[in-house]
């Protein structure tokens, strides 16, 4: 068994090295640029401030942050239309938010708190939105998938014209029931796109070490599932894949998958020092690919909008996760009459 000397050694070079279609970029307008770097400067500053809330001890159990993929929820977001549906696993506050899900309803369902999306009842991991079709949040690896691909099948049914997105990593796209579910979905043509967030490292193996099809855009060949890698670091790259593959599984010709080749900044969860990579490695990602600073570069490059103006921009976002995080610390614990609410017998 090689050793973790000799895994760093060999895994994250080759892992760190994204593969993008750099050619499908979609053209962005002042104001999209400009939602696309609120919305993904949102992400970024609840998630470190999640990351405190959890160092302090308000944040219990486990807690996974999206820093570093926030151009994958965000750029989807930009393509989809009222009625579709997203779902996804574990690492998802980033997903909430992208949905227009409110700050303080995330945050105080983190620590456990009557005002949270549930009540305080689900945490980090299980949140749930029906006004904004958010299904969840799901703890079991890859079980969103089959979930997700219910919710095609329910739209094929009803013949509503609504796309199921359903997002898993690439640690989840080794689970069997992943495989189950591609074959249902296109063998009855329905309406799901698969976003794959390969962030590279699953829980802590690199996918070189754990995956024999490290192309994850081909995992569905065999079910005749067509799909393309994508720079998920690159929020036009996204939207322009988004597009395409969501116009393509609304138009009842299947499912399609999309490789989202991003990058997580932090470990797994809080709980992991991340030592299966370098530090050398995160930071070429951050100063190289970060996808806020991209936008943020096109802004002020194209004369889009000015130092103070984005000055502005991230002083309104911190003091939207600040009052988030407020709210979330001081609002009250649920009832103990709430463990017996919403729930079948």
């Amino acid at each position: 068994m090689a050793s973790a000397a000799s895994a760093r050694s060999k895994a994250p070079t080759k892992a760190a090295k994204a593969n993008p279609n750099k050619s499908n970029v979609a053209e962005f307008s002042k104001d999209e640029e400009l939602n696309a770097y609120r919305e993904m400067l949102l992400i970024r500053r609840f998630e470190e401030k999640a990351g405190q809330l959890y160092g302090m001890g308000l944040i219990g159990g486990f807690c996974h942050l999206y820093i570093g993929q926030e151009a994958v929820v965000v750029g989807m977001q930009m393509a989809l239309k009222d009625g579709d549906q997203i779902i996804t696993g574990y690492r998802d506050h980033g997903h909430m938010l992208a949905c227009g899900m409110d700050a303080k309803g995330v945050m105080a369902e983190l620590t456990g708190r009557q005002g949270g999306l549930s009540k305080g009842k689900g945490g980090s991991m299980h949140m749930f939105s029906k006004d904004k079709n958010f299904y969840g949040g799901h703890g079991i690896v890859g079980a969103q998938v089959s979930l997700g691909t219910g919710l095609a099948f329910a739209n094929h049914y009803r013949n509503d014209g609504r796309v199921s997105m359903t997002y898993f990593g690439d640690g989840a796209a080794n689970q069997g029931q992943v495989y189950e579910s591609f074959n249902m979905a296109q063998l009855w043509k329905l309406p799901c796109v698969y976003i794959i967030e390969n962030n590279r490292y699953a829980m802590g193996t690199a996918v070189t070490r754990a995956s024999a099809q490290q192309d994850f855009s081909k995992r569905g060949l065999s079910f005749n599932i067509p799909g393309e890698q994508v720079d998920g670091m690159d929020v036009r790259a996204v939207r322009a894949a988004a597009q395409k593959a969501l116009e393509w599984a609304r138009t009842g010709k299947g499912p399609y998958i999309l490789e989202m080749q991003t990058y997580r900044y932090r470990g797994h969860s809080m709980s992991d020092p991340a030592k299966y990579r370098s530090k050398e490695e995160v930071q070429k990602m951050r100063e190289e690919h970060d996808p806020i600073e991209q936008v943020r570069a096109r802004l002020l490059r194209n004369k889009l909008a000015t130092e103070d103006i984005l000055k502005e921009i991230d002083a309104r976002v911190r003091s939207i996760v600040a009052e988030a995080a407020e709210f979330a610390s001081n609002d009250p614990e649920p009832d103990v009459s709430e463990l017996w609410t919403d729930i079948t017998l």
